[in-house]
C-alpha cells in the first residue's frame, strides 16, 4: 500500500483499484441533498451519507480507500467543509464501506465510533476469523485513534443532530443501521440507513452450519428490526440495493419519489426471500 501522505494527494483516477469491482462501485456521482439536512456524498457504487448542522457534521460510511477524493470533492461542492465532520460512523467495516474511513478521519479530525465487533476490527485493520467472508476480501486501512463503541438503541449526537444506532447483524456479526430524523420546513422524515443484510460468504461457507456461523439467528432478528422501524426514506450501503437512483430519476417529475413509508418492509421482504434461497441451496450441499 502506498504511504498515506502520498495516496491523499493522489486524485481519485490515479489511486490503485481495491478489487476488480472496484472501478465500477467508485465511478463518481455529484452530491446530492436526500432530504432537509441530509445529503449524499458517496460515489455512484458505494453511498456515504452527510447529515448537517451549524454546529458540525455526522458522516457515515466512507466507501473504498480509492473513493476519498470523491467524497471530499462532493461534500465541498455542497458547500460544507470536511474539517466540520464532527462524527464518523459505519454500517460494517468491509472495505467497500470502511476503506476510506482512516483518511477522512484523518482529514476531518473526526471522533468515531461503531459497534464493539467493528470497533475491534478497524482498529486491528483486520478481516475478523469470524466474519462470513474471511478469506476472501481485503481489511480496511487500520483506524489510528480511538474508535468508541456504542450499545444498541445508543442515541449519538453531535450539536442538533441525534442518530440511533441499531444492531443489525447477519452480513457481518457487527452490522449496524442508522436512523434519524430529517426536516424541511414543517415537514420531517424517518431516515433509516439499513446496512447490508446480504447472506454473502467465503466459498464453503455456510451460513446453517452453527460451527461456521453459531448465530444464524442474527438475520431473522435484524429483518425483525427493519420491518417494524417507521422508515419514510430508505438508504443503503449499495444506493442500488434500495433503489435509489430508479427513484433519483422519477423524482425529475415527482418530488415524492424517494419516500415510501413501506419501503423497509419490501427491503425486508425481499432479503428474507434471498436467504431462503440461500440456506436451501446449502442444504444440497
Amino acid at each position: 500500500m502506498l504511504p498515506f501522505l502520498l495516496l491523499a494527494q493522489l486524485p481519485a483516477q490515479d489511486r490503485p483499484s481495491s478489487c476488480s469491482n472496484c472501478p465500477t462501485w467508485n465511478v463518481a456521482q455529484p452530491g446530492f441533498r436526500l432530504f432537509g439536512n441530509t445529503y449524499y456524498v458517496g460515489t455512484h457504487g458505494l453511498s456515504s451519507i452527510l447529515i448537517t448542522s451549524p454546529q458540525g457534521h455526522i458522516l457515515i460510511d466512507a466507501a473504498l480507500p480509492e473513493s476519498v477524493p470523491r467524497i471530499v470533492d462532493n461534500i465541498r461542492s455542497l458547500g460544507f467543509r470536511v474539517e466540520d465532520i464532527k462524527l464518523i460512523l459505519n454500517s460494517h467495516v468491509h472495505f467497500d464501506h470502511g476503506g476510506g474511513l482512516a483518511e477522512l478521519q484523518r482529514l476531518s479530525g473526526a471522533r468515531m465510533a461503531a459497534s464493539p465487533w467493528s470497533a475491534d476490527a478497524m482498529m486491528k485493520g483486520v478481516v475478523p476469523r469470524d466474519d462470513p467472508q474471511f478469506g476472501a476480501i481485503i481489511p480496511s486501512p487500520k483506524i489510528e485513534t480511538k474508535v468508541r463503541t456504542f450499545k444498541d438503541g445508543a442515541v449519538l449526537e453531535v450539536g442538533s443532530l441525534a442518530v440511533t444506532a441499531h444492531y443489525t447483524p447477519g452480513h457481518t456479526p457487527g452490522g449496524t443501521s442508522w436512523t434519524w430524523r430529517a426536516c424541511e420546513k414543517d415537514r420531517c422524515l424517518n431516515m433509516v440507513y439499513a446496512d447490508s443484510l446480504s447472506a454473502v460468504s467465503e466459498d464453503g461457507f455456510l451460513f446453517s452450519r452453527r460451527s461456521q456461523y453459531p448465530h444464524a439467528e442474527d438475520f431473522e432478528g435484524s429483518f425483525a428490526f427493519l420491518a417494524r422501524v417507521p422508515c419514510d426514506l430508505l438508504i443503503t450501503p449499495h444506493p442500488e440495493a434500495s433503489g435509489l437512483w430508479d427513484h433519483l430519476e422519477q423524482r425529475k417529475t415527482n418530488r415524492e419519489a424517494l419516500v415510501n413509508s413501506n419501503a423497509c418492509r419490501i427491503f425486508t421482504a425481499s432479503l428474507r426471500e434471498k436467504l431462503k434461497e440461500r440456506l436451501a441451496t446449502e442444504r444440497k450441499q
